[in-house]
């Protein structure tokens, strides 16, 4: 029996545009019929308008509301991030049938994610997209992430493992309705290293230098207790910062280094790895709740592909815009295995001190995926 490519599709749809339930378009014998060519022709035109009618193979038909939604993001066009939610705001289209649009605003245009995300408690806006540092200022949790080399990235698949399929993405979600949210993506940012508008000859430059924060209380501490001065700055006010010497440098990506254009203005970084973040895509829970089953399938189902094309494209990417600093004039100094030791020494006093005010239970959740 031919493969049954088209899968579920309805049968009296089917036949409308004449094609079986069980055709395999690639095996028509075009030598028993005088018309192939046109056969395959229209056989492919058929699925094209079956796809946007909004029928998925293997899949019921998306028969839902049609649905216009707004998500903002504060991450620089090309970034992993933006990158996985073009492709989410695709999939959503496609999933739905071109019912479900949503209209994505990125580079902080409406403002920074710690805004955004307000709006979106407020149900002014439909889905914003806000960085785990950030996330502790909504939720405490949240903080446990921020805390000092407490992953790394030889085990990121366990990490990612945790969060969608285990209790630590249960845990958080819990954390994320009890502020009026639910998650929608647990979106990679990477692992951040610390940047400077002058060169990096060593661990020790850090003191005194003026650190661009977020408002994460760890982030904050981290830098103290680096030596750093500590100064919390929107994002999007982060490049005219380093610009007028307000700050000397910042924590991030190489991407958001790049893509931000911040690479104008900085000199010299290092491989710290210091923290990894996440950038969560968050909708008002009331607003989610209420919509249908079939569109809330179709948000899900198009998360999860999303973020594996972003998990996926994310280390190329990372390359690239190293190579991009480099041939910027940027000098990144790597660490010595005895240079990182010293910096996870001298930040494991940040741990002793929110050590109360993180639950342990979700401190250990996160300590598992490390082995």
């Amino acid at each position: 029996m031919p493969v049954p490519v088209i899968g579920a599709l309805r049968n009296t749809s089917l036949k409308r545009i004449g094609i079986s339930k069980y055709t395999d378009i690639r095996h028509i014998d075009k030598e028993k019929s005088m018309n192939g060519k046109k056969i395959l022709g229209l056989a492919a035109a058929g699925l094209a308008f079956l796809s946007l009618a909004g029928f998925s193979f293997g899949a019921e038909p998306y028969t839902g509301p049609k649905l216009n939604l707004r998500l903002a993001s504060p991450s620089p066009l090309g970034s992993n991030m933006v990158l996985g939610y073009e492709k989410f705001v695709e999939l959503v289209k496609e999933k739905s049938g071109g019912k479900i649009n949503i209209k994505l605003m990125a580079n902080a245009v409406l403002g920074s994610d710690r805004s955004t995300l307000e709006a979106a408690q407020r149900g002014t806006l439909d889905m914003a997209s806000c960085s785990s540092p950030n996330m502790a200022s909504f939720a405490r949790d949240y903080m446990v992430f921020d805390l000092p080399y407490v992953t790394s990235p030889a085990y990121q698949q366990q990490l990612y493992d945790a969060l969608d399929n285990g209790e630590l993405g249960k845990h958080f979600e819990k954390v994320a309705n009890r502020i009026g949210l639910t998650t929608i993506m647990f979106s990679e940012y990477g692992y951040r290293n610390f940047a400077f508008t002058s060169s990096v000859n060593g661990i020790d430059m850090m003191k005194e230098k003026k650190v661009r924060t977020t408002d994460s209380p760890i982030e904050v501490a981290v830098s103290k207790a680096l030596g750093m001065i500590p100064s919390p700055v929107a994002w999007g006010e982060v490049y005219t910062a380093l610009q007028q010497g307000t700050v000397d440098g910042e924590g991030n990506n190489w991407e958001h280094l790049v893509l931000a254009k911040h690479t104008e203005v900085l000199k010299g970084a290092m491989n710290s790895e210091h923290n990894y973040s996440m950038h969560l895509l968050m909708m008002n829970k009331k607003k989610y709740d209420a919509l249908d089953p079939q569109a809330q399938a179709v948000l899900r189902e198009a998360a999860k592909e999303a973020l594996a094309y972003e998990r996926n494209l994310t280390k190329e990417l990372k390359e690239r815009c190293e190579k991009e600093m480099l041939a910027q004039g940027i000098v990144i100094y790597r660490l010595s295995a005895e240079e990182r030791a010293v910096l996870k020494e001298k930040t494991r006093v940040v741990w002793d001190t929110f050590k109360n005010e993180i639950d342990p239970d979700v401190l250990q959740m996160v300590l598992d995926t490390q082995k």
